[in-house]
């Protein structure tokens, strides 16, 4: 590994290592999310939701399309052959986020 390697691996651990992100890369896990979505969910502001998706996005964690003026997050994590089995261990979020739909708190971004 050269130093490059090591860093992004060490930027790999230091994102897992908040709840929040974890909770962003379950729900990721479930299907692409845009911001605004995300701070619905998790109940956070913008800025702070934007700046758990940069910490991610830097660990090449996730990556973003853009759809208009709107802005989804998928899963990415390509840089790590083990990043699919850890994905394994969060919780699956689909029934919250089905739940959320229902329940009309889930903002869509179209």
């Amino acid at each position: 590994m050269n130093v490059l390697d090591w860093e992004l691996l060490a930027e790999y651990h230091k994102a897992l290592g908040d709840k929040t992100r974890l909770r962003i890369l379950s729900l990721l896990k479930a299907e692409d999310m845009c911001v605004c979505e995300l701070v619905e969910i998790l109940k956070m502001t913008q800025p702070a939701v934007s700046q758990h998706m940069r910490k991610l996005k830097n660990a090449k964690l996730v990556k973003e399309r853009r759809q208009g003026q709107w802005v989804f997050y998928s899963l990415d994590g390509s840089m790590f052959p083990f990043f699919q089995e850890f994905l394994k261990t969060l919780p699956d979020t689909s029934k919250e986020i089905e739940e959320l739909k229902a329940n009309g708190l889930k903002v869509e971004c179209d």
